[in-house]
Protein backbone atom coordinates (compact mmCIF):
# COMPACT_ATOMS: atom_id res chain seq x y z
CA UNK A 1 0.00 0.00 0.00
CA UNK A 2 1.29 3.37 -0.79
CA UNK A 3 1.96 5.60 1.88
CA UNK A 4 0.20 8.95 2.06
CA UNK A 5 1.83 11.60 0.76
CA UNK A 6 1.84 15.40 0.88
CA UNK A 7 2.69 16.53 -2.30
CA UNK A 8 1.37 20.29 -1.98
CA UNK A 9 3.93 20.82 0.60
CA UNK A 10 6.83 19.28 -0.99
CA UNK A 11 6.21 21.24 -4.42
CA UNK A 12 6.47 23.86 -2.38
CA UNK A 13 9.49 23.72 -0.18
CA UNK A 14 11.44 21.38 -1.88
CA UNK A 15 11.44 22.69 -5.56
CA UNK A 16 12.40 26.81 -4.72
CA UNK A 17 15.43 25.24 -2.56
CA UNK A 18 17.02 23.36 -5.62
CA UNK A 19 16.76 26.77 -7.87
CA UNK A 20 19.01 28.31 -5.07
CA UNK A 21 22.59 28.82 -4.92
CA UNK A 22 22.08 27.14 -1.23
CA UNK A 23 20.14 24.51 -3.45
CA UNK A 24 23.22 23.95 -5.96
CA UNK A 25 25.41 23.52 -2.31
CA UNK A 26 23.19 20.69 -1.23
CA UNK A 27 22.72 19.04 -4.52
CA UNK A 28 26.66 18.60 -4.90
CA UNK A 29 27.07 17.79 -1.30
CA UNK A 30 28.98 14.51 -0.90
CA UNK A 31 26.74 13.57 1.85
CA UNK A 32 23.28 12.71 2.03
CA UNK A 33 21.08 14.98 2.88
CA UNK A 34 17.31 14.67 3.88
CA UNK A 35 14.54 17.19 5.10
CA UNK A 36 11.93 16.71 6.97
CA UNK A 37 8.24 18.37 8.23
CA UNK A 38 7.06 18.60 11.19
CA UNK A 39 5.06 15.04 10.63
CA UNK A 40 8.58 13.74 9.57
CA UNK A 41 7.65 13.37 5.72
CA UNK A 42 10.63 13.96 3.75
CA UNK A 43 10.85 17.79 1.84
CA UNK A 44 14.25 17.77 0.84
CA UNK A 45 16.14 15.12 -0.73
CA UNK A 46 19.68 15.56 -2.93
CA UNK A 47 21.22 13.56 -4.95
CA UNK A 48 23.53 12.24 -2.49
CA UNK A 49 21.23 10.35 -0.54
CA UNK A 50 19.08 9.01 -3.95
CA UNK A 51 22.36 7.29 -4.01
CA UNK A 52 23.38 6.22 -1.05
CA UNK A 53 19.33 4.86 0.23
CA UNK A 54 19.14 3.77 -3.30
CA UNK A 55 15.63 5.14 -4.47
CA UNK A 56 14.80 8.28 -6.52
CA UNK A 57 13.99 11.65 -5.37
CA UNK A 58 10.38 11.29 -6.80
CA UNK A 59 9.89 7.86 -4.87
CA UNK A 60 11.30 9.66 -1.64
CA UNK A 61 9.62 13.38 -1.17
CA UNK A 62 6.79 12.86 0.76
CA UNK A 63 7.52 9.54 2.29
CA UNK A 64 7.85 9.08 5.72
CA UNK A 65 10.89 8.96 7.35
CA UNK A 66 10.14 5.66 8.36
CA UNK A 67 10.49 4.38 5.41
CA UNK A 68 14.44 5.15 5.69
CA UNK A 69 14.85 3.39 9.01
CA UNK A 70 15.12 -0.57 9.99
CA UNK A 71 11.41 -0.91 11.79
CA UNK A 72 12.78 -1.63 15.25
CA UNK A 73 14.50 1.73 15.11
CA UNK A 74 11.42 3.58 14.24
CA UNK A 75 9.74 4.26 17.30
CA UNK A 76 12.78 5.85 19.01
CA UNK A 77 13.66 7.69 16.32
CA UNK A 78 10.26 9.24 15.60
CA UNK A 79 10.59 10.26 19.72
CA UNK A 80 14.41 11.59 19.49
CA UNK A 81 13.25 13.68 16.28
CA UNK A 82 10.17 15.22 18.67
CA UNK A 83 12.71 15.99 21.75
CA UNK A 84 14.66 17.43 19.58
CA UNK A 85 12.13 20.02 18.35
CA UNK A 86 11.46 20.76 21.75
CA UNK A 87 14.71 21.24 23.13
CA UNK A 88 17.10 24.13 22.17
CA UNK A 89 17.32 23.24 18.35
CA UNK A 90 21.19 23.03 18.58
CA UNK A 91 22.50 20.49 15.70
CA UNK A 92 23.90 17.29 17.40
CA UNK A 93 24.80 13.81 16.65
CA UNK A 94 22.15 11.45 16.31
CA UNK A 95 23.44 7.76 18.18
CA UNK A 96 25.54 9.98 20.58
CA UNK A 97 25.39 6.71 22.88
CA UNK A 98 25.76 4.26 20.03
CA UNK A 99 29.38 3.70 17.79
CA UNK A 100 26.75 4.42 14.58
CA UNK A 101 23.30 3.92 13.78
CA UNK A 102 21.50 2.46 11.05
CA UNK A 103 19.78 3.18 7.73
CA UNK A 104 17.57 1.12 5.39
CA UNK A 105 18.16 1.19 1.63
CA UNK A 106 15.01 0.77 -0.77
CA UNK A 107 16.03 -2.78 -1.24
CA UNK A 108 15.21 -3.96 2.20
CA UNK A 109 18.90 -4.04 3.08
CA UNK A 110 20.44 -2.19 6.55
CA UNK A 111 23.93 -0.26 6.45
CA UNK A 112 25.86 2.21 9.16
CA UNK A 113 25.30 5.48 8.74
CA UNK A 114 26.94 8.53 10.64
CA UNK A 115 23.41 11.25 11.28
CA UNK A 116 23.72 14.27 12.45
CA UNK A 117 20.22 16.53 12.81
CA UNK A 118 19.40 20.43 12.93
CA UNK A 119 16.50 22.14 12.62
CA UNK A 120 15.02 25.66 11.35
CA UNK A 121 12.26 27.50 11.95
CA UNK A 122 9.68 29.17 8.67
CA UNK A 123 6.57 30.21 8.59
CA UNK A 124 5.77 28.57 12.27
CA UNK A 125 6.42 25.30 10.88
CA UNK A 126 9.44 23.12 12.40
CA UNK A 127 11.84 21.72 9.45
CA UNK A 128 14.47 19.13 10.50
CA UNK A 129 17.57 18.27 8.36
CA UNK A 130 19.31 15.19 8.83
CA UNK A 131 22.99 14.88 6.88
CA UNK A 132 23.85 11.13 6.62
CA UNK A 133 26.74 9.56 5.70
CA UNK A 134 27.32 5.95 4.93
CA UNK A 135 30.22 4.31 6.80
CA UNK A 136 29.50 1.16 5.73
CA UNK A 137 33.39 0.74 4.18
CA UNK A 138 34.32 2.58 8.08
CA UNK A 139 32.84 0.02 9.82
CA UNK A 140 34.01 -3.31 8.17
CA UNK A 141 37.33 -1.83 8.34
CA UNK A 142 37.22 -1.55 11.84
CA UNK A 143 35.74 -4.78 12.44
CA UNK A 144 38.77 -6.07 10.58
CA UNK A 145 40.82 -4.83 12.43
CA UNK A 146 39.38 -5.62 15.63
CA UNK A 147 39.62 -9.40 14.42
CA UNK A 148 43.20 -8.95 14.05
CA UNK A 149 43.85 -7.47 17.32
CA UNK A 150 41.74 -10.62 18.50
CA UNK A 151 43.61 -12.87 16.62
CA UNK A 152 47.24 -11.29 17.85
CA UNK A 153 46.15 -11.27 21.14
CA UNK A 154 45.35 -15.26 21.05
CA UNK A 155 48.81 -15.63 19.23
CA UNK A 156 50.46 -13.52 21.78
CA UNK A 157 48.94 -15.64 25.08
CA UNK A 158 50.07 -18.67 22.80
CA UNK A 159 53.45 -17.32 22.53
CA UNK A 160 54.00 -15.95 26.15
CA UNK A 161 52.86 -19.44 27.38
CA UNK A 162 55.22 -21.43 24.94
CA UNK A 163 58.14 -19.32 26.13
CA UNK A 164 57.44 -19.49 30.31
CA UNK A 165 56.80 -23.64 29.24
CA UNK A 166 60.16 -23.20 27.78
CA UNK A 167 61.81 -21.50 30.41
CA UNK A 168 60.55 -23.64 33.23
CA UNK A 169 61.63 -26.60 31.30
CA UNK A 170 65.90 -25.58 30.77
CA UNK A 171 65.42 -24.05 34.40
CA UNK A 172 64.47 -27.65 35.59
CA UNK A 173 66.88 -28.99 33.61
CA UNK A 174 69.86 -26.50 34.67
CA UNK A 175 68.69 -27.29 38.37
CA UNK A 176 68.18 -30.97 38.28
CA UNK A 177 70.54 -32.39 36.11
CA UNK A 178 73.17 -30.04 35.25
CA UNK A 179 73.52 -28.76 39.07
CA UNK A 180 73.31 -32.67 39.89
CA UNK A 181 76.48 -33.69 37.64
CA UNK A 182 78.00 -30.56 39.29
CA UNK A 183 77.23 -31.30 42.71
CA UNK A 184 78.77 -34.74 42.26
CA UNK A 185 81.92 -33.57 40.36
CA UNK A 186 82.57 -31.04 43.66
CA UNK A 187 81.94 -34.03 46.04
CA UNK A 188 84.62 -36.05 43.94
CA UNK A 189 87.08 -33.24 44.14
CA UNK A 190 86.76 -33.02 47.79
CA UNK A 191 87.85 -36.86 47.82
CA UNK A 192 90.70 -36.25 45.97
CA UNK A 193 91.94 -33.67 48.18
CA UNK A 194 91.61 -35.73 50.93
CA UNK A 195 92.91 -38.48 49.73
CA UNK A 196 96.42 -37.35 47.58
CA UNK A 197 99.46 -37.53 49.22
CA UNK A 198 100.76 -34.38 51.39
CA UNK A 199 104.25 -34.20 49.25
CA UNK A 200 101.59 -32.69 46.17
CA UNK A 201 101.43 -29.04 47.17
CA UNK A 202 101.19 -28.21 43.36
CA UNK A 203 98.36 -30.85 42.90
CA UNK A 204 96.74 -29.65 45.64
CA UNK A 205 96.77 -26.23 44.50
CA UNK A 206 95.38 -27.21 41.27
CA UNK A 207 92.39 -29.19 43.05
CA UNK A 208 91.95 -26.30 45.36
CA UNK A 209 91.51 -23.95 41.76
CA UNK A 210 89.24 -26.44 40.48
CA UNK A 211 86.94 -26.39 43.64
CA UNK A 212 86.84 -22.82 43.80
CA UNK A 213 85.94 -23.01 39.72
CA UNK A 214 83.32 -25.30 40.31
CA UNK A 215 81.61 -23.39 43.17
CA UNK A 216 81.51 -20.70 41.02
CA UNK A 217 79.72 -22.81 38.46
CA UNK A 218 77.14 -24.58 40.61
CA UNK A 219 76.21 -20.88 41.89
CA UNK A 220 75.89 -19.79 38.22
CA UNK A 221 73.83 -22.45 37.13
CA UNK A 222 71.09 -21.70 40.06
CA UNK A 223 71.41 -17.88 39.19
CA UNK A 224 70.61 -18.74 35.29
CA UNK A 225 67.49 -21.20 36.45
CA UNK A 226 66.32 -18.85 38.47
CA UNK A 227 65.99 -15.91 36.38
CA UNK A 228 64.68 -18.44 33.91
CA UNK A 229 61.76 -19.22 35.65
CA UNK A 230 62.51 -19.76 39.58
CA UNK A 231 61.06 -23.30 40.74
CA UNK A 232 59.59 -21.78 43.91
CA UNK A 233 57.04 -19.80 41.76
CA UNK A 234 55.43 -23.30 40.46
CA UNK A 235 56.12 -25.23 43.81
CA UNK A 236 55.78 -22.76 46.78
CA UNK A 237 53.76 -19.88 45.03
CA UNK A 238 53.95 -16.05 43.96
CA UNK A 239 54.58 -14.93 47.77
CA UNK A 240 57.32 -16.99 48.21
CA UNK A 241 58.89 -16.12 44.56
CA UNK A 242 58.41 -12.46 45.24
CA UNK A 243 60.12 -12.38 48.52
CA UNK A 244 62.75 -14.62 46.93
CA UNK A 245 63.50 -11.99 44.51
CA UNK A 246 63.59 -9.20 46.25
CA UNK A 247 66.39 -11.10 48.42
CA UNK A 248 67.91 -11.81 45.85
CA UNK A 249 67.92 -8.12 44.53
CA UNK A 250 69.84 -7.26 47.61
CA UNK A 251 72.29 -10.17 47.46
CA UNK A 252 73.44 -9.17 44.21
CA UNK A 253 73.11 -5.09 44.20
CA UNK A 254 73.71 -4.24 48.25
CA UNK A 255 70.53 -2.08 47.51
CA UNK A 256 68.31 -3.12 50.49
CA UNK A 257 65.01 -3.83 49.48
CA UNK A 258 62.03 -3.94 51.55
CA UNK A 259 59.27 -6.89 50.85
CA UNK A 260 55.49 -5.69 51.84
CA UNK A 261 52.95 -8.47 51.49
CA UNK A 262 49.13 -6.94 52.02
CA UNK A 263 46.11 -8.88 52.73
CA UNK A 264 43.91 -10.83 50.52
CA UNK A 265 44.90 -14.52 48.52
CA UNK A 266 47.97 -13.78 46.68
CA UNK A 267 48.99 -17.08 45.72
CA UNK A 268 47.65 -16.92 41.88
CA UNK A 269 47.26 -19.28 39.65
CA UNK A 270 48.92 -18.93 35.85
CA UNK A 271 48.95 -16.64 34.12
CA UNK A 272 48.68 -13.80 36.47
CA UNK A 273 50.87 -15.48 38.99
CA UNK A 274 53.94 -15.43 36.17
CA UNK A 275 52.53 -11.46 34.31
CA UNK A 276 52.88 -9.99 38.46
CA UNK A 277 56.52 -12.11 39.02
CA UNK A 278 58.10 -10.75 35.57
CA UNK A 279 56.36 -7.24 35.95
CA UNK A 280 58.48 -7.48 39.47
CA UNK A 281 61.77 -8.48 38.03
CA UNK A 282 61.91 -6.33 35.15
CA UNK A 283 61.28 -3.72 37.39
CA UNK A 284 64.09 -4.48 40.02
CA UNK A 285 66.34 -4.86 36.99
CA UNK A 286 65.63 -1.90 35.83
CA UNK A 287 66.37 -0.09 39.41
CA UNK A 288 69.92 -1.86 39.27
CA UNK A 289 70.54 -0.93 35.99
CA UNK A 290 68.94 2.86 35.64
CA UNK A 291 68.20 3.71 39.05
CA UNK A 292 71.04 5.01 41.36
CA UNK A 293 68.73 3.88 44.15
CA UNK A 294 69.93 3.46 47.86
CA UNK A 295 66.09 2.30 49.05
CA UNK A 296 63.60 0.14 46.70
CA UNK A 297 60.13 -1.02 48.56
CA UNK A 298 58.13 -3.61 47.02
CA UNK A 299 54.55 -4.17 47.95
CA UNK A 300 51.97 -7.12 46.85
CA UNK A 301 48.35 -7.08 48.22
CA UNK A 302 44.95 -7.68 46.98
CA UNK A 303 41.75 -5.45 47.26
CA UNK A 304 38.78 -8.31 46.37
CA UNK A 305 38.81 -9.01 42.60
CA UNK A 306 42.13 -6.87 41.81
CA UNK A 307 45.90 -7.70 42.86
CA UNK A 308 47.90 -4.49 42.99
CA UNK A 309 52.41 -4.70 42.71
CA UNK A 310 54.65 -1.72 43.01
CA UNK A 311 57.73 -1.06 43.23
CA UNK A 312 59.18 2.09 44.47
CA UNK A 313 62.42 3.81 44.74
CA UNK A 314 64.00 6.69 45.56
CA UNK A 315 66.87 6.96 42.62
CA UNK A 316 67.22 9.24 39.73
CA UNK A 317 64.07 9.35 38.35
CA UNK A 318 63.04 10.26 34.55
CA UNK A 319 61.00 12.86 32.14
CA UNK A 320 58.02 9.66 31.68
CA UNK A 321 56.98 11.33 28.73
CA UNK A 322 60.34 11.29 27.15
CA UNK A 323 61.55 8.34 24.16
CA UNK A 324 64.29 6.04 26.02
CA UNK A 325 66.19 4.47 22.99
CA UNK A 326 66.74 0.93 22.79
CA UNK A 327 64.88 0.37 26.41
CA UNK A 328 61.93 -1.88 25.86
CA UNK A 329 61.11 -3.16 29.70
CA UNK A 330 58.34 -0.77 30.07
CA UNK A 331 57.08 -2.10 26.61
CA UNK A 332 57.62 -5.62 27.92
CA UNK A 333 55.86 -5.13 30.91
CA UNK A 334 52.61 -3.36 29.98
CA UNK A 335 52.51 -6.33 27.13
CA UNK A 336 52.14 -8.75 29.51
CA UNK A 337 49.81 -6.87 31.96
CA UNK A 338 47.95 -6.36 28.62
CA UNK A 339 48.03 -10.08 27.98
CA UNK A 340 46.17 -10.69 31.64
CA UNK A 341 43.65 -7.28 31.19
CA UNK A 342 45.93 -5.91 33.50
CA UNK A 343 47.34 -2.25 33.67
CA UNK A 344 51.17 -0.63 34.32
CA UNK A 345 51.32 1.98 35.77
CA UNK A 346 54.76 4.39 35.87
CA UNK A 347 55.36 7.76 38.09
CA UNK A 348 58.42 9.29 37.69
CA UNK A 349 60.73 12.63 38.16
CA UNK A 350 63.87 13.24 37.47
CA UNK A 351 65.61 13.24 41.12
CA UNK A 352 62.47 11.78 42.56
CA UNK A 353 62.67 8.84 41.95
CA UNK A 354 60.17 6.43 40.41
CA UNK A 355 57.05 3.99 41.28
CA UNK A 356 55.83 0.85 38.91
CA UNK A 357 52.23 0.09 39.69
CA UNK A 358 50.90 -3.32 38.26
CA UNK A 359 46.80 -3.82 38.64
CA UNK A 360 45.87 -7.01 37.43
CA UNK A 361 42.09 -8.03 37.92
CA UNK A 362 41.65 -11.70 38.99
CA UNK A 363 38.59 -13.36 38.26
CA UNK A 364 37.64 -15.28 40.96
Amino acid sequence: MEPDRKAPLTEVKSQPLRDTRLGSIVESAMDAIITVDESQRVVLFNRAAEQVFGRSREEALGAPLDEFIPARFRAGHRELVRRFGEGDGQSRRMGAHARVVQGLRRDGREFPIDASISQVVEGGQHYYTVIVRDVTQRVEQEDALRRSRDQIEVFSHAANTAREQEKSRIARELHDELGQSLMALKIDLGWLRENIPAASPELTRKLAAMQVLVDGTVAAARRISGDLRPLMLDDLGLTAAAEWLAHQFTTRTGIPCEFVLGEGQLDLPDPYATTIFRVLQESLTNVAKHADAKQVEVTLEREGDLVLLTVSDDGRGFVTGEPHPGSYGLIGQRERAFLVQGEVRVDSEPGKGTRVELRVPVPK
